[in-house]
């Protein structure tokens, strides 16, 4: 099984009415002005799964503004699943700085989504080193279980729209803080998985995953073959970004590089089925401190 643990999808209205959200939206504009900067709805990346053989795909939406555009998301990402059962799996995301943000989590999980993100700090007005903004969804991703999926940034290289400033310090920091957390740390973590090579850091990131998102973008395909020494074959997941990017150039790299079938496999799928179909992802009473609401 191919499983796609990184991909975007906008519902239809929003995509047509994308003009009027590059002048309301000043994220949105940051990644979406350039022409070509592709939006994809359900449909669209089906199909392109379909293509490319890619069996499940999690979707995620986008860091807005305007609180209502994710709930729209949200729900059309939580209709999108219900369409297109056993392809899709759902990430809800959420302003972590919002009064509603726990609310609209805890609705998200009624609605059968599985996870939580790609939360991106500057376009989202938070900062990994800050746990009062982000208290709300700690503990909603710790009560109901959910991955944790967070952009983080390489803090050297090239200079791009939405390349933002967590850096591997600050998510090394944010899981040591949170133990109880399921993290997915995207685009290789911004590097952090090659500090893993020391023994007190690989001990005390037992609780984080990465995704090799935009890889084909950002680095050497000799990347793979070097995280998986560095952090475990178990710990990496094929993520595409989609549709920045399409699974081919992945696929292309990861065989170019020869490596062993069960490194291959744990890759590109079941890393991610183990950790998505983990034990209690999406119910209630799994941390230590009982959900505010739900108990």
């Amino acid at each position: 099984m191919i499983i796609d643990f990184h991909t975007h999808i906008f519902p239809p209205e929003i995509i047509e009415n994308r003009e009027t959200l590059l002048q309301k939206e000043e994220w949105f504009a940051q990644l979406y002005s350039a022409p070509n900067g592709r939006m994809a709805s359900a449909g669209e990346l089906i199909e392109e799964m379909d293509r490319s053989g890619i069996d499940r795909a999690v979707v995620c939406g986008f860091a807005w503004e305007n609180f209502d555009l994710y709930q729209r998301t949200n729900s059309y990402i939580a209709e999108a699943v219900a369409r297109f059962p056993g392809r899709l799996v759902g990430f809800c995301n959420v302003p972590p700085r919002h009064p509603q943000a726990g609310d609209e989590i805890e609705r998200c999980v009624a609605l059968g989504l599985k996870g939580i993100g790609e939360l991106k700090a500057e376009g989202q007005g938070f900062d990994l080193d800050d746990r009062t903004t982000l208290e709300s969804v700690i503990e909603a991703a710790a009560a109901f279980n959910l991955p944790l999926l967070v952009h983080i940034s390489e803090p050297v290289g090239k200079i791009y729209p939405g390349k933002g400033r967590s850096s591997p310090r600050k998510a090394y920091a944010f899981a040591v803080n949170h133990p109880e957390l399921k993290l997915v740390y995207a685009h290789w973590g911004g590097g952090l998985p090659f500090y893993e090579l020391m023994p007190e850091v690989h001990s005390q990131l037992a609780n984080v995953w990465y995704d090799c998102s935009a890889s084909p973008y950002l680095y050497d395909p000799a990347v793979y073959r070097l995280a998986l020494a560095a952090a475990g074959s178990g710990k990496i997941l094929f993520g595409t970004d989609f549709p920045l990017l399409t699974p081919d150039r992945y696929f292309q790299e990861i065989d170019s590089l020869g490596l062993p079938s069960a490194d291959r496999e744990a890759i590109l799928g079941l890393n991610a089925q183990r950790l998505l179909d983990s034990e209690g992802a999406g119910t209630c009473g799994t941390s230590s401190t009982p959900w505010r609401k739900a108990g």
